[in-house]
């Protein structure tokens, strides 16, 4: 196989701030491309700061790998991503983007699209929420308006928060979830999860700090609203640890290190009577299609990276109201559009 690689670094359409005052107003990416013959497949990495992983790191280590990573003998995209997983095993990040574009590869080679490729089929797929980021509540209420949708994911972590779930309930009769991103404390979970229930949020993510198991205990055993795991459960050795801690699972592609370890997740999961979602790191749409194809495996998904930014670098997805299609293009079923 052949490697090559850019980076990418698209505006938000507006300041995107999580709990801890985090705020970025353009998301940088790693892209990826495996050639292998005629064929050509694309994969995406969005670097994360505090996940202390920019795109300069993960082209270094192609820099460094280049040599092993183009050398393996391709058939299959689980045997890659077994390689990949132990030649980088400190870049899960960069093994994200690899694992896309080699799934992106096999489905061209097979005529399929990945969620065939999986014999699964493209029926009650759960529809996208719309996420707003933090900002003054007046900000907040403006995105929601410009934006009807029937499912929001809030972000909270503020003083603010029953405030910003008060006016934006004002405005709207849709779904609404919210993601504390590890913001509250035990004792202020405790407090707001009733105050959100009465407002209708019919989900909270990551309520508490990452490593507060026994915080969530107390938590799933009081809750009247469905707590889900995001930074508690990073990877496929976390799954198990979530049941009787959380009601789901949120599985990031780029965290656990690509498509191949998510779909063991997602069947761990259900296993362990846990809800399967699946949720965006601000790709675009390269690694956005990647987490659309899931859908049909899922019980919800947050795949609005393309609507949160201003630009995007290929096509293959379309939004109409919270319901996402992919194309039946083989693979990914995306094209470059740069």
């Amino acid at each position: 196989m052949q490697l090559y690689y850019r980076k990418t670094e698209l505006p938000f359409r507006y300041p995107f701030t999580i709990s801890g005052g985090r705020t970025k107003t353009h998301q940088p990416s790693l892209l990826v491309a495996l050639q292998l013959g005629n064929w050509m497949g694309y994969g995406e990495a969005p670097a994360i700061t505090y996940y202390n992983v920019t795109v300069e790191s993960m082209i270094e280590t192609i820099e460094a790998k280049r040599k092993m990573i183009e050398k393996f003998a391709f058939t299959e995209p689980e045997r890659y991503w077994h390689y990949l997983h132990h030649l980088l095993p400190n870049d899960p990040f960069l093994v994200c983007a690899l694992d896309i574009a080699a799934w992106d590869l096999f489905g061209k080679m097979k005529g399929q699209p990945l969620y065939r490729l999986w014999q699964t089929e493209w029926v009650n797929t759960p529809v996208t929420d719309y996420t707003i980021g933090i900002a003054d509540i007046p900000t907040m209420v403006a995105k929601l308006k410009e934006k009807p949708w029937p499912v929001y994911k809030v972000k909270l972590g503020t003083p603010d928060d029953i405030a910003i779930i008060k006016a934006l309930r004002a405005e709207t009769d849709a779904a609404i979830r919210v993601d504390a991103n590890a913001g509250w404390t035990v004792e202020q979970a405790l407090q707001l999860i009733p105050a959100l229930k009465a407002l209708g949020v019919d989900m909270i993510e990551q309520p508490l700090a990452k490593d507060n198991w026994e915080g969530m205990k107390i938590l799933y055993a009081q809750s009247t609203i469905p707590l889900f795991a995001d930074e508690s459960c990073v990877s496929e050795h976390d799954v198990k640890k979530c049941a009787g801690h959380f009601h789901g699972i949120n599985i990031k592609l780029t965290k656990c290190s690509g498509i191949t370890p998510a779909l063991r997740m997602i069947k761990e999961a259900r296993a362990l009577g846990l809800q399967a979602m699946m949720g965006s790191m601000n790709e675009h749409t390269v690694g956005s299609a990647a987490i659309a194809h899931c859908m049909p495996q899922l019980d919800h998904v947050d795949v609005d990276g393309p609507l949160l930014l201003a630009e995007d670098i290929a096509t293959g997805l379309s939004y109409d109201n919270g319901h996402v299609r992919v194309t039946e293009v083989p693979g990914l079923g995306i094209q470059l559009s740069i």
